[in-house]
């Protein structure tokens, strides 16, 4: 009997403690449920929420690209691409022989697929190939049955009506890399591209626009079940530019087959009106996807067809920059606009001599005849005069040396040497010898086309600071165009006294006969030009030859040819044009780079685009631009 109760008491007490730990458990669990529901209830389901509902971006519409008279340069075509999504293909790599039986897949192509589908998730789709012909959907459609998981649709692209007559300032788009992520979660959307070059990078903020949001509804694994909202978005702004694409045909086939650049500006307003780099390249290349044998044919061309050389071409301006010489030798006040030198062919320094490009000479020499000839033997002695680095400050003030801010990318500052800058960069002191040789623009001195042309707006429009500008006006809220303000130009600091004198002798280079371009004159007085011309020595010429006589560029291999330069103005009575043209390794400027450039002139005074105003583009768009417009603003 007390072995009985001894149990029975055991029991109780073991059940006691079972029931309370079975009560404080459920009390726990109670009362996390009540934390869980009532506490935190709200925080909870806003989180199941987000994970049930998933924000989705679409791309929205690229604003275009127009010329100064709304003619398109950069528009949005719809196209066509093949997809495969891996889940429902039942074997991706079977699924993309089928399909290249039908259409042509390159083995990099066909790389990618496999690549990015091992990444991601096996229901997101892969793009196979853009740009699919009518042949090619219809093939994929009569075969569909036989290919599970593949899937046409229609995407937009961007389109370069113009190709590479525009290509260097246009630019390209394409998609972002790596290193353009900012964190903008729009960057991220597969079919998004971004500007890559030219002012379609310049301006791509404004261009892009802002994304349409998609609330979608998806399930455990990221599965999109349903679309539940949507938000719209922006397109982008369009954007007017300044050149005239008609002017920028016709610089671009004067220059033919050479290679090199012209650049044309308002002199008033810095608006680039032409801007040639030749060879050019198709940007419409890189927005449908350049191939690999594409781009190894532009990348070794050694013309350099992917280089900007308006901007980025830096090359020795020979006598352009005289003007320069003598703006600061008489600013400076070292020479006067009467004092004159004589030029018997050389001048000897030191040991060394110097030799003009008239083997005879020019005589005796004022600042006036000497821009008109050419003569190097008194711009030796003015630039020793005046120093190097007083021309260095002028050669700042009118444009050259210094990056002038143009919106493209790569603009190369080129180089006007200091005392100062060879110390440092070479650890040598400057000898006079190297400012004889800067004053006839050789040497260390390097400008861009763009430089040489917004030297001459500087020196012809009455000595105001003008900057070379792209962008002309851009689209507002509403569609309409809205001009951009013109930067207000500050006087260059230079005497009207001075100007004169170097429009005077700019003038005579090619009213003169003894003017280096007279045979490149502009007959009609109304469009008569002012200008100056350059040859700039890409070799060094030894002694030997100086003695038995200096080979003709018609001797030498190419490489070995002088670069022909010229800039010019017009017209003479009231400047409103500027231009510089040069040509690579093309001879005499005289001979070569002035006829181009008096061309050039002629045809933008034809023109006159100074009387273009950026407005509506609607206005002058081709009916298929604006068909394709209307159709990817809905």
């Amino acid at each position: 009997m007390r072995r009985d109760n001894k149990r029975y008491r055991t029991f109780t007490r073991r059940a006691l403690l079972l029931g309370a730990g079975q009560l404080g458990m459920f009390g726990v669990l109670a009362s996390r449920m009540y934390y869980l529901q009532v506490v935190e209830g709200r925080r909870y389901a806003a989180m199941a929420d987000d994970n049930r509902i998933s924000p989705r971006l679409v791309a929205p519409t690229r604003g275009l690209i127009f010329d100064r008279a709304g003619v398109p340069l950069a528009v949005n075509q719809k196209t066509w691409r093949v997809s495969v999504t891996p889940e429902q293909s039942g074997g991706l790599e079977e699924t993309l022989d089928r399909l290249a039986q039908l259409v042509p897949i390159a083995d990099h192509d066909r790389q990618r697929v496999l690549k990015t589908a091992r990444r991601q998730r096996a229901f997101q789709p892969v793009t196979v190939l853009d740009s699919l012909s009518w042949e090619d959907i219809a093939k994929i459609s009569v075969n569909a049955p036989e290919l599970p998981g593949v899937e046409v649709e229609m995407v937009p692209r961007r389109l370069y009506p113009y190709g590479e007559l525009a290509g260097h300032v246009v630019g390209y788009v394409g998609p972002a890399s790596v290193a353009d992520l900012t964190g903008d979660p729009l960057l991220t959307i597969p079919e998004f591209r971004i500007g890559k070059s030219g002012i379609e990078r310049a301006r791509d903020v404004a261009l892009r626009g802002t994304a349409d949001i998609r609330e979608v509804e998806v399930n455990a694994v990221g599965r999109v079940v349903r679309e539940l909202r949507r938000i719209d978005g922006e397109p982008g702004r369009d954007l007017t530019v300044s050149l005239d694409v008609e002017l920028q045909r016709f610089a671009l086939n004067r220059l033919g087959t050479e290679t090199g650049a012209a650049v044309v500006l308002d002199v008033k307003t810095g608006d680039v009106l032409a801007m040639a780099s030749n060879p050019a390249y198709d940007p419409n290349a890189f927005s449908r996807g350049i191939t690999p044998e594409e781009w190894k044919t532009l990348s070794t061309d050694e013309r350099g067809p992917l280089t900007n050389k308006a901007v980025s071409g830096q090359y020795a301006p020979g006598s352009t920059f005289k003007m320069i010489v003598a703006a600061a030798a008489l600013e400076a006040g070292v020479v006067t606009p009467g004092q004159t030198f004589f030029c018997g062919g050389s001048i000897e320094l030191g040991d060394g001599r110097f030799h003009c490009w008239r083997r005879g000479g020019h005589g005796s020499m004022n600042v006036h005849d000497a821009i008109a000839q050419s003569c190097d033997v008194y711009f030796y002695e003015v630039a020793r005069r005046v120093g190097i680095d007083r021309i260095a400050e002028m050669a700042a003030r009118l444009g050259v040396g210094v990056r002038l801010g143009v919106e493209l990318p790569n603009e190369r500052a080129g180089l006007v040497p200091t005392r100062a800058w060879k110390k440092a960069e070479l650890g040598k002191s400057w000898t006079i010898g190297e400012t004889l040789i800067a004053g006839i623009g050789q040497g260390y001195v390097l400008a861009t086309p763009l430089q040489l042309a917004v030297m001459t707006a500087r020196l012809v429009n009455g000595g105001l600071a003008v900057s070379p500008r792209i962008a002309a006006a851009l689209s507002g809220g509403d569609g309409a165009m809205r001009p951009l303000p013109v930067a207000s130009a500050g006087p260059v600091g230079i005497s009207q006294e001075t100007l004169q004198v170097m429009g005077r002798a700019m003038a005579a280079v090619t009213t003169t006969q003894r003017g280096t371009a007279y045979a490149a004159r502009i007959e009609d007085r109304e469009m008569a030009m002012g200008g100056k011309t350059g040859t700039s020595q890409v070799r060094r010429i030894t002694m030997t030859e100086r003695r038995t006589g200096v080979r003709r560029n018609e001797m030498l291999d190419r490489k070995e040819r002088d670069h022909a330069l010229f800039v010019g103005y017009a017209p003479l009575h009231a400047p409103r044009y500027a231009v510089a043209v040069v040509i690579e390794h093309g001879g005499g400027g005289s001979a070569v780079a002035a006829p181009i450039a008096r061309d050039i002139l002629i045809e933008t005074q034809r023109r006159d685009p100074a009387r273009t105003l950026p407005g509506s583009p609607q206005a002058s768009a081709s009916p298929d631009v604006m068909q394709a417009m209307e159709v990817m603003r809905r």
